[in-house]
């Protein structure tokens, strides 16, 4: 796996850290398994290490080049341990987009990491945050990619935003669509108000969904 220049200083270990190792993963399915272990284990009730809001609204955290481009070090060599205990292959690049870190895995075996509907892709982030934001002690709005797999999906919501739009524009009639994650529903709720109209969000997570209104 390559990930070139981009190592960073071995952090100190705590005792806590120096911990029983992980047993290896047995594939992407593992891989989502313990992201949501180690999220319920590991976040304080009510602690939220990533967006606060699906408005883009983040919580306090690293809003500085430099400090940006230390979370997506951090972020890539938990990364590279992730798949090398799955025994999947893909290099890593890093970026910064904004006030935000993007780490995307791109090569061979992806369509693993991304799982129905995303849902592996989601656990490897909220993972990589969990891992990041025990570095740094900050939160952290850092996104994690596979194969492009975002820029696809955000172009689809956008689209899906703006056909909706239509329609209401068309019927009069509120219209509901599925339920989405927080990330998804930012795109169709942009795409929205871009075409001249409101929406919200209802309902609880996971079943949280769009909810697209008539003008006035």
């Amino acid at each position: 796996m390559s990930q070139g220049e981009s190592a960073v200083t071995e952090p100190q270990v705590s005792a806590a850290d120096q911990a029983e190792p992980a047993q290896p993963l047995d594939g992407p399915d593992e891989l989502a398994q313990a992201a949501e272990a180690g999220i319920a284990d590991e976040i304080p009730d009510g602690e939220d290490v990533g967006l606060s809001s699906e408005d883009g609204t983040a919580a306090p955290g690293l809003t500085d080049v430099a400090d940006l481009e230390l979370e997506g070090e951090i972020a890539a060599d938990y990364i590279e341990g992730l798949l090398d205990v799955a025994d999947l292959d893909g290099d890593i690049d890093m970026d910064v987009e904004g006030d935000r870190a993007v780490v995307s895995v791109v090569g061979a075996t992806l369509d693993e990491l991304v799982g129905p509907k995303g849902e592996v892709l989601e656990a490897l982030q909220e993972l990589t945050r969990l891992a990041v934001h025990r570095h740094t002690g900050m939160r952290t709005r850092i996104m994690i990619d596979v194969g492009g797999y975002r820029m696809r999906r955000r172009t689809e919501l956008a689209e899906t935003g703006r056909d909706a739009a239509d329609e209401v524009k068309r019927t009069g009639v509120p219209k509901k669509l599925w339920a989405m994650n927080p990330f998804e529903r930012k795109i169709v709720h942009d795409a929205v108000a871009a075409a001249g109209l409101r929406s919200e969000s209802e309902g609880e997570e996971p079943d949280r969904r769009v909810v697209v209104l008539p003008g006035n």
